[in-house]
């Protein structure tokens, strides 16, 4: 059978030793692995009428790019309001919204996102600060973390929100001495009270606008993501795209376990495992140890500056622990979000308590690891725990000098402790590299860059926060290539180029080993192709 596929002229790149191969070319078969490997000529005799020939005129191709930690349709949804995330300060805020408002229909909801708590500086994070710009109009501002929101008065009182609340997981209204609510609504639980009350867009809307995402996600070297949820019709929509050949990057999806879930719930969990469509299936179960330490959130092992993270988000850490050793009886890898040093520290003593209980290896991971020990760091290689990071939130989200919320509230200590990527990396570890899209941006290229770098994306003359805690661009890559592949337990299928492994490929200009760190977010991506099929290709090919 003759190839789908042929890519000529190419420079193929091994991730896992840095060096390129010695073929040029490779051939796809019909179901979409790479079928042969060699030079232009033996190659291009394999064409047949129907194959699709690209001749890459020394474009450096790698293994398809893969992010480690992302949130497809909630974060399409988040994201089609006012962008806050280059707002260095309140006065750019304001304006920014006062641009908005101007804008809006009588009685519209004002939706932004990306809002940095640094812009308040030494004010509380409160709606107050940015009155009287928001005055009668109904605005929910999500902040960075995407855990926490601001939500204006006028927003508060249509979703009848006058005082404190009582949640079953960790979540807060946060309200001032007198009772009132300040705005600041902190976790999901809190935020759901106030966009249950904001008008939502129609099914139809949410399809387009996850569709034109992931084609944006694709144009930037994506051919993968591991997304962090499940939530709504989210499964749904990744099945009707899969079926329509609209579904560009293949996703393996971890749906939630949530405090309070019953036998039921868990058992349902367990059976969903393995379901899904050709591009896209349910794999293991996310889970949550904490919130965030901007909000004061985290679980940490001593309160930060306010005398806040001082709690897990399960009310019961015990049940948590109960949790990760059931699903790893059932051989169900788990990823935990545990950011604070306590809830990273409890992930993997449930971990440890479960691998003692017997059943086979189980690829269990930790998401986010923002500040750790060294006692901790050792563990994770001990325990085959595997580290998914994002540099980028070290990089746009805290400051070398520790002026930033992150750091101020952690301490010079703790904030010293910043995102080790180094360390575990020298420790054994398997680190994977993500962008928790919304969160930060999805582009591939930045992660690794600031995997380099450790310097913010907005100005690079700025000093690196941890610098020795800095990837190298060999690491780089194969934090997105060969350790997402192992991650997921697909390293026979995924992470490489060699025959028989699925032609999920990225093509660049140039090679990202060669170019500078400071460069690497601009190198152009010429091609992306996904189960052997191009989603995204250069005008110049």
């Amino acid at each position: 059978m003759r190839p789908r596929l042929v890519l000529l002229s190419a420079r193929l790149l091994d991730p896992a030793t840095g060096a390129f191969l010695p073929e040029t070319a490779l051939a796809v078969s019909e179901d979409g692995r790479i079928a042969a490997l060699g030079d232009d000529r033996a190659i291009r005799a394999l064409v047949g009428p129907s194959t699709t020939v690209i001749d890459l005129k020394g474009a450096v191709v790698t293994p398809g790019l893969v992010d480690g930690h992302i949130h497809p349709v909630s974060g399409a949804e988040l994201t089609q309001g006012l962008d806050l995330s280059g707002c260095a300060d309140l006065a750019a805020v304001r304006e920014a919204l006062a641009r908005e408002v101007r804008t809006l229909a009588p009685g519209a909801w004002l939706h932004a996102w990306g809002l940095d708590p640094n812009v308040f500086g030494d004010r509380p994070v409160e709606s107050a600060a940015l009155a009287p710009v928001l005055d009668g109009i109904p605005a929910l501002l999500l902040l960075f973390d995407a855990h926490s929101m601001l939500a204006s008065p006028r927003a508060l009182e249509l979703a009848g929100v006058a005082g404190p609340r009582t949640f079953a997981q960790a979540a807060e209204v946060v309200c001032d001495d007198a009772g009132r609510p300040t705005g600041l609504l902190l976790e999901d639980a809190a935020c759901e009270l106030v966009e249950r009350a904001a008008p939502r867009p129609t099914r139809s809307e949410r399809r387009d606008q996850l569709a034109a995402v992931l084609r944006k996600m694709a144009a930037t070297g994506l051919t993968g993501g591991h997304a962090m949820d499940a939530n709504g019709d989210s499964l749904d929509l990744y099945a009707e795209l899969d079926a329509a050949g609209e579904l560009p990057l293949r996703l393996r999806v971890a749906p939630w376990c949530q405090p309070g879930t019953d036998d039921d719930a868990l058992r349902a969990l367990i059976e969903q495992q393995g379901t899904g469509g050709r591009l896209w299936r349910t794999a293991g179960v996310k889970l949550f140890m904490d919130g965030t330490i901007d909000n004061g959130t985290a679980w940490l092992e001593r309160p930060d500056c306010h005398g806040e993270s001082t709690h897990a988000f399960w009310p019961d850490p015990a049940a948590y622990t109960q949790v990760i050793g059931e699903l790893h009886r059932a051989g169900i890898p788990t990823a935990t979000h545990a950011i604070g040093d306590a809830a990273v520290r409890h992930a993997l003593d449930a971990v440890e308590k479960a691998r003692t209980a017997g059943a086979g290896p189980v690829r269990h991971r930790i998401e986010h690891i923002e500040t750790v020990p060294d006692d901790t760091v050792r563990r994770f290689a001990e325990l085959d725990v595997i580290a998914s990071m994002q540099p980028t939130h070290c990089c746009d989200f805290t400051r070398a000098d520790h002026t930033d919320n992150w750091s101020r509230r952690l301490g010079e200590e703790r904030a010293g402790r910043a995102w080790r990527c180094r360390d575990l990396w020298d420790a054994g570890t398997t680190v994977v590299l993500g962008s928790d899209w919304p969160i930060a941006p999805y582009p591939p290229l930045t992660v690794m860059a600031g995997a380099r770098h450790r310097r913010p994306t907005r100005d690079l003359t700025q000093p690196a926060h941890g610098a020795g805690q800095a990837l190298t661009a060999l690491e780089a890559l194969q934090a997105v290539t060969v350790n997402a592949a192992y991650a997921a337990g697909e390293e026979r299928a995924a992470g490489r180029l060699a025959v028989g492994h699925r032609a999920d490929l990225t093509a660049f200009a140039d090679s990202p080993l060669t170019t500078p760190a400071a460069d690497l977010a601009g190198l152009p991506v010429v091609l992306t192709v996904l189960d052997g099929r191009p989603t995204h290709r250069a005008a110049s090919l």
